[in-house]
């Protein structure tokens, strides 16, 4: 095992008509991390994940993929990586079990490693085996692309926007297999998704692009403590004659008859606030926090640039 499962270096993408996709990103992910890389449309996300596939020639920079240099041993850092794409590209003219088997064999797994029928049974597709694949159900057919990116074993497991337009059940099923691959195999996974409290409950580090540029990466622990704003919502005994005002400190009343008080915790204390709703005469009857959560750092970050 390597400490890292993906390196990258100075990595640097300009497109044809001189379009710079990536501006030189520098990024490392933990072996064993569930890891989000995350970042607004045409960051630069899809460019970056179609080049740990080998899918996309880079331009300039260094990239490992489980310690394999995608340059020096471009066969065995591809076959250290499993990608899931957000499109739907698969042959109608195939059943689950045959397009299993042709992409086991296009990575060279010999009969006796494959794992067919155990892969589509935890994607929940043994009883539709030997469907074509143009009888599934857009479902059936994103649980195939999971299966497809698990026939050759990788180490590394990339889910390009996995739960994009999915019902309930299927996203459910898709992190139960996350965590399950996760925890019982040691596969590091990559997710990308624009839904951030997908984001927030899965991954240990995470990682914001934004115009080609990473912006932030550190655990998940550390960047939602970036944002020093807090909301301290009291319910009061009875509606106030008026709102309690004091530099700083912002009240706004809610339609539930709560009063949010929003402050810096960097500049003004709890106690602060809790003084302030006193000393108008507030009779408090409940006090909560509200934390900042991942939405609230991803605008922070990526808004101003």
């Amino acid at each position: 095992m390597t400490q890292d499962a993906i390196r990258i270096n100075g990595l640097k993408k300009t497109y044809e008509g001189g379009k710079q996709a990536l501006k030189g990103i520098d990024l490392s992910v933990p072996a064993g991390s569930i890891f989000g890389l995350l970042g607004p449309n045409g960051a630069g996300k899809s460019t970056l994940i179609n080049i740990l596939a080998g899918l996309v020639t880079k331009t300039h920079g260094k990239v490992q993929i489980w310690g394999w240099d995608q340059d020096e041993n471009p066969r065995q850092s591809r076959a250290a990586i499993g990608v899931m794409p957000q499109e739907l590209n698969l042959d109608p003219f195939f059943t689950p079990r045959g397009a299993l088997e042709v992409q086991a064999g296009l990575y060279g797994v010999p009969k006796s490693q494959r794992r067919t029928a155990d892969i589509l049974e935890m994607v929940g597709l043994s009883d539709k085996a030997e469907a074509y694949a143009r009888t599934l159900s857009g479902g059936m057919r994103r649980r195939l692309l999971l299966a497809k990116a698990l026939v050759h074993h990788p180490q590394v497991l990339v889910l390009d926007e996995p739960t994009a337009g999915v019902d309930i059940e299927l996203r459910q099923m898709l992190w139960r297999n996350v965590r399950r691959l996760n925890e019982e195999r040691g596969m590091t996974i990559i997710l990308t998704t624009h839904y951030l409290e997908e984001a927030e409950e899965m991954c240990d580090e995470i990682a914001i692009i934004n115009h080609g540029e990473l912006v932030a990466h550190d655990t998940k622990t550390n960047l939602l403590g970036q944002i020093t704003a807090k909301t301290m919502v009291i319910t009061p005994d009875s509606a106030p004659a008026s709102l309690p005002d004091q530099p700083g400190i912002t009240v706004e009343q809610r339609r539930d008859g709560t009063l949010a008080f929003t402050y810096n915790a960097s500049d003004t204390s709890a106690e602060q606030v809790l003084d302030l709703a006193k000393t108008t005469g507030l009779t408090i009857r409940d006090v909560r926090t509200e934390q900042a959560d991942l939405q609230e750092v991803f605008l922070s970050l990526t808004s101003s640039r």
